[in-house]
């Protein structure tokens, strides 16, 4: 039998007192025994998935940037290391990323990403298909749809797949209630991504696709929305009310190199990651990995935790991993080990490099400076973000419901909104007036109020007006 023994610690981050503000930061400790699990799962497909028909087509997406948002790049650059070890082509990988952490100024090793304490280079080699300002939603779904008349830049490659073919797609960055980060342009939104989705289903144009996707209420881009019959699986970090969690940060165990002040990945997804990184992926199904992958996040019956979820076409679960992976002949005969790592919520992620920065620098140096300026920025973000949509709601419903448009959540099953017009605007709206300083994207966490107004039935005119004049008057007076 195994165990699985998880011990959850609080570790402050020193609290301090910056001019008038406190910072009272902590990290949780997760301990998970990453190991061999039963591959004796009867399963029907072997035949099939080892002589697979069509191509493997992957997109891969770090929809962030910021050497604050280190972790994002870091896991994608890795996947890709995977699917090229495993035997796909460049030609039929597509990565998408703002490329601005690898020589970054505060990248102690420039020109190199690791995705682990210890980790080789993940960076070397990665395709630059679509980088700065290139990715953004209408790139990505002009790739998936296969649509280069449709792209605005990039290397023009795209997803140019037939119908025996497998897809793979695999997405790291911020998200909220119906929505995944993008570092350019608007956001993408769950209703939009799901239209696509059904697009290239009705073009015949795939035989499966597996979708992973690390994020903040992951799990609302698909609950309630992906049908069933679409032949997709969907796999999220968080189901769609909670919070997703980095992993490898300064003050874990075990220790990353000194030198970085920023977490190195995600929890979620260094779990599939690195059980792809051992495993002999002609014998690990989709189900099995989704398995490994759950016990590894989740911290049972203790917060903090995230629910690794499923959706769409659960037959699919039954394939290989190395029908959409490929697998690394290394992986034969593979040996597990145990592995102990702190996480730290999405949402403060950024905050903790921050305070890691301004902690390390030299007192009276012009970095400590700096860092003490960007430090202070982001906590007056904060501070600004969250006065503004408890006087948002105010306005628009009364004091006595802020914690209910705060707190209050779907049924299952449900989508996180009824009137999807109504939250991409309200959303779109806050974000242009009240977060756009920063790229912590902390303004993302209030999506699902947003969504509550919404059903709530709010006026957008009148919502919309109401959010430009709040964010403008607190903005004045922060």
């Amino acid at each position: 039998m195994i165990c699985y023994c998880r011990l959850l610690v609080f570790f402050s981050l020193s609290s301090f007192v910056i001019g008038s503000r406190q910072l009272d930061g902590k990290i949780y400790k997760l301990s998970s025994e990453f190991s061999k699990f039963n591959h004796e799962e009867k399963v029907n497909n072997l035949d099939s998935n080892d002589n697979i028909e069509g191509k493997r087509w992957a997109v891969l997406i770090a929809g962030s940037s910021g050497y604050e948002n280190y972790r994002h790049q870091a896991d994608v650059c890795h996947a890709y290391q995977i699917l090229r070890n495993g035997g796909l082509e460049d030609d039929n990988i597509i990565v998408f990323m703002y490329d601005d952490i690898a020589f970054s100024v505060d990248n102690p090793r420039p020109g190199i990403i690791i995705n682990k304490p210890e980790g080789n280079d993940v960076y070397k080699g990665v395709p630059k298909d679509y980088i700065g300002e290139n990715v953004n939603v209408n790139n990505f779904f002009a790739v998936i749809l296969g649509n280069k008349t449709a792209l605005t830049g990039g290397s023009g490659k795209v997803v140019d797949s037939s119908p025996n073919d497998r897809i793979f797609i695999y997405y790291a960055d911020h998200g909220s209630s119906g929505f995944l980060g993008m570092p350019s342009g608007e956001d993408l939104t769950a209703k939009d991504l799901i239209n696509v989705l059904k697009k290239k289903h009705e073009a015949k144009s795939y035989k499966s696709m597996v979708f992973y996707v690390e994020a903040c209420e992951s799990g609302s881009m698909f609950e309630g929305i992906l049908p069933s019959n679409l032949n997709i699986y969907a796999v999220t970090a968080a189901n769609p009310n909670e919070s997703s969690w980095g992993t490898y940060c300064p003050g874990d165990y075990p220790a990353i190199p000194p030198e970085f002040d920023t977490c190195l990945g995600d929890l979620f997804s260094i779990s599939w990651l690195e059980d792809s990184d051992i495993h002999n992926l002609h014998k690990e199904t989709l189900k099995q990995q989704y398995q490994v992958v759950r016990r590894r996040t989740a911290v049972d019956n203790l917060d903090p935790s995230s629910h690794v979820m499923q959706y769409g076409s659960m037959t699919v679960e039954k394939d290989f991993v190395f029908s959409y992976l490929g697998t690394n002949p290394k992986n034969d005969n593979f040996e597990a080990s145990p592995n102990t790592s702190n996480v730290v919520s999405q949402h403060d992620a950024s905050l903790l490099h921050f305070w890691h920065k301004f902690h390390k620098a030299s007192e009276g140096s012009l970095k400590k400076a700096e860092a003490h300026k960007e430090l202070i920025g982001e906590l007056s973000q904060r501070k600004h973000i969250d006065e503004s949509i408890n006087e948002i709601i105010t306005v628009l419903l009364g004091h006595e419901n802020i914690l209910k448009m705060l707190n209050s959540v779907q049924s299952v099953g449900k989508p996180v909104v009824d009137d999807w017009n109504c939250l991409k605007m309200l959303v779109n709206t806050f974000k242009n007036c009240c977060g756009t300083t920063s790229r912590s994207r902390y303004e993302m966490k209030y999506s699902g109020a947003f969504a509550n107004m919404c059903n709530a039935g709010v006026d957008m005119k009148h919502a919309t007006a109401t959010i430009t004049q709040v964010c403008t008057a607190t903005s004045l007076t922060s």
